[in-house]
């Protein structure tokens, strides 16, 4: 027999479903609470709220554990491709052989952008922050391209549309951060494959082709790995919300980009520069900085330690912490906020305040790190985790379409006036 839990009000009792997901995730079922009672949740944050049922990402914040598919995220990070991990994300199985080149041949021929789209990056302030320019212009695609204006059209045409993003980001993220460089843009070869061809379009030049490091590229892969998806988060659920009112994929995105701009959700990377920064303008004291973060009373707080979910250890910080050190070494950068980043993981490693509170460095610190080590501004940094959080986008749409999802409408508790009569502006 089925669970069930009861809810007593008002000296009645209600009796609500029970459901226990795959991994043993317990939930109550109240859809059905309104309509029986007249009551509705208040839950702010959506912090104890299921919108969905999703067979796509599993993570547990106490344990540690992060999986797309099913697939734990050490295995996919070591042994795979982004590409490979987006067909995983998007159609639910390991691609074989044939359906990877496939995949992969079909990116290929739609990388370039049309050349008209360049005129709205002339139009942009020289100022502009890159995430503005890459919310607008994948919104823009929908102009382009309007047949994917129908969210429910064929499945022929729903593919190509998710190919047609996926081809696409790298390149107009290039083009914004050449642009923002004054640089000439670089077009996609598609002979080179997906990560490889990215960074050619950033870091290569007009008049000769460059050699990118493998590691370099190897690095590059594995964060887009690790951010290619992480649940109910605050992006997906916005892409999911949006695309429940039959927008189309390409809106539903730019929606979703936009969330990750803020520095709650995707911006954590680039505060942690900037707090390197700060202790690097005061003079590189980490010892200080670290008495300031313990100090219950200073509102200093380290930036890239600990995290919301995993109340253990973020299990991507293990996975990147390899690839940055790779970076640094192989790079040999002498940065002096590199340095201090250096000194305040030590720290953090090995301080009884630190380790007893499980403030571990998570994914965050270690990207940022990265991203600096490479030379990108700190402002690409969000950019960047969008390029990879894309085929987790992708796939969350995609999910809520095929489960016939109803239009997301949130209900609330209303507090605000009641029964005021109106009165005419000479007598206020």
């Amino acid at each position: 027999m089925s669970a069930i839990a009861e809810i007593k009000i008002d000296g009645k009792t209600y009796e609500f479903p029970v459901i226990i997901g795959t991994e043993g995730e317990k939930a109550i079922d109240i859809s059905k609470l309104r309509d029986l009672t007249g009551h509705i949740t208040l839950d702010l944050g959506y912090k104890n709220t299921g919108s969905t049922k999703s067979a796509i990402t599993f993570l547990d914040g106490e344990l540690g554990v992060l999986k797309y598919r099913g697939y734990p995220i050490e295995q996919l990070a070591e042994k795979s491709s982004f590409l490979e991990v987006s067909y995983l994300l998007i159609y639910g199985v390991l691609p074989t052989q044939s359906e990877l080149e496939n995949f992969q041949s079909q990116i290929s021929r739609h990388t370039l952008i049309h050349e008209d789209m360049k005129k709205f990056l002339d139009g942009y302030p020289s100022k502009s922050h890159p995430m503005a320019q890459v919310a607008s212009l994948v919104c823009s695609l929908s102009t382009f391209y309007p047949e994917s204006l129908n969210a429910n059209s064929s499945k022929e045409e729903t593919d190509l549309t998710m190919i047609k993003l996926l081809a696409k980001l790298p390149t107009i993220v290039s083009f914004i951060y050449k642009k923002s460089l004054g640089h000439p843009l670089i077009y996609p070869k598609n002979k080179f494959d997906y990560v490889t061809n990215f960074l050619h379009m950033i870091f290569g030049q007009r008049t000769e082709e460059i050699e990118i490091d493998p590691v370099v590229v190897g690095a590059m892969n594995t964060l887009l790995i690790l951010h290619a998806d992480h649940e109910q988060n605050c992006s997906a659920s916005t892409v999911r919300m949006v695309g429940s009112s039959d927008c189309n994929l390409y809106a539903s995105v730019s929606a979703g980009i936009s969330a990750l701009w803020g520095p709650l959700h995707g911006g954590a990377n680039q505060a942690v520069i900037e707090m390197l920064e700060l202790i690097k303008a005061d003079g590189g004291d980490t010892e200080k900085w670290i008495n300031k973060a313990k100090d219950k009373n200073d509102p200093f707080r380290m930036m890239g330690f600990g995290h919301r979910v995993y109340k253990n250890f973020d299990p991507r910080a293990k996975i990147i912490k390899k690839a940055c050190d790779d970076i640094l070494n192989k790079l040999g950068i002498n940065d002096p906020v590199l340095e201090i980043a250096k000194k305040l993981e030590e720290a953090a490693l090995n301080d009884p305040y630190f380790i007893d509170r499980k403030l571990y460095p998570n994914v965050d610190f270690y990207s940022g790190i990265i991203y600096r080590a490479l030379g990108f501004p700190t402002d690409m940094f969000t950019v960047l985790f969008a390029l990879g959080r894309l085929p987790g986008w992708i796939a969350q749409w995609k999910e809520m379409h095929e489960n016939k999802e109803p239009i997301g409408r949130p209900r609330q508790v209303y507090v605000g006036n009641v029964d005021m009569d109106f009165v005419e502006m000479a007598k206020r």
